[in-house]
């Protein structure tokens, strides 16, 4: 099981690089290539090696908290939706590269933190980890309604102001429906294994 979901967040991960170097450029391709790193190929990555000999949280468990992992999710989300990094990230590869690694890292940094560590551990941090869920899905969701909402384009990815706009429309509708899907599904997930353990909850000393 935890190897089959490696395999599949890999060949997730793959096929979202691969659709980043050779679309069309469109920002929408852009955008599902992006949630594709960080709310599909992270978390699968992410629960297959944890609790395995691979997992970086049982090795400095200190250094995986939910809330924080989820701060530096939306530092470098809206970070690299900056028009002007956005547009590098477009136009050179090394950007890009840098972009890709960014995301892959944030998205496993907040999923390792969700889901990694013994159990007594992801027992004991549960409560936080539905907090950062629930503020990873807030913020991608401002992003997302601005992206939607916002009356020009912010991002030139088509040869006319109306074609650029409803590209951007578009990117933002795929960030809000990946995003109600993955972090509220996950929060959901968490809730109902907190209410369905009869066990109190003891934080570690």
């Amino acid at each position: 099981m935890k190897a089959t979901l490696v395999i599949a967040g890999a060949t997730s991960l793959g096929l979202a690089w691969i659709s980043g170097l050779t679309g069309s450029g469109s920002f929408a391709g852009h955008m599902a290539a992006h949630m594709t790193v960080v709310a599909i190929a992270a978390p699968l990555l992410a629960i297959g090696v944890a609790n395995t000999r691979f997992d970086p949280v049982t090795i400095a468990p200190l250094l995986f908290a939910a809330i924080p992992a989820s701060m530096v999710e939306l530092l470098t989300v809206w970070a690299w939706h900056a028009p002007v990094l956005h547009h590098a990230a477009r136009h050179r590869l090394d950007m890009f590269v840098f972009e890709q690694a960014s995301f892959l890292g944030a998205g496993l940094y907040l999923w390792l933190s969700l889901t990694g560590g013994k159990e007594q551990r992801r027992l004991a941090h549960r409560g936080s980890g539905i907090i950062a869920l629930v503020l990873t899905f807030a913020h991608m969701t401002l992003l997302g309604a601005l992206l939607s909402l916002t009356p020009r384009p912010l991002y030139h990815s088509a040869a006319d102001d109306v074609a650029a706009l409803t590209d951007q429309q578009l990117g933002g509708a795929i960030m809000l429906v990946v995003s109600a899907l993955v972090y509220i599904g996950g929060g959901v997930w968490l809730g109902a294994s907190l209410l369905k353990d009869p066990r109190p909850v003891v934080r570690p000393a």
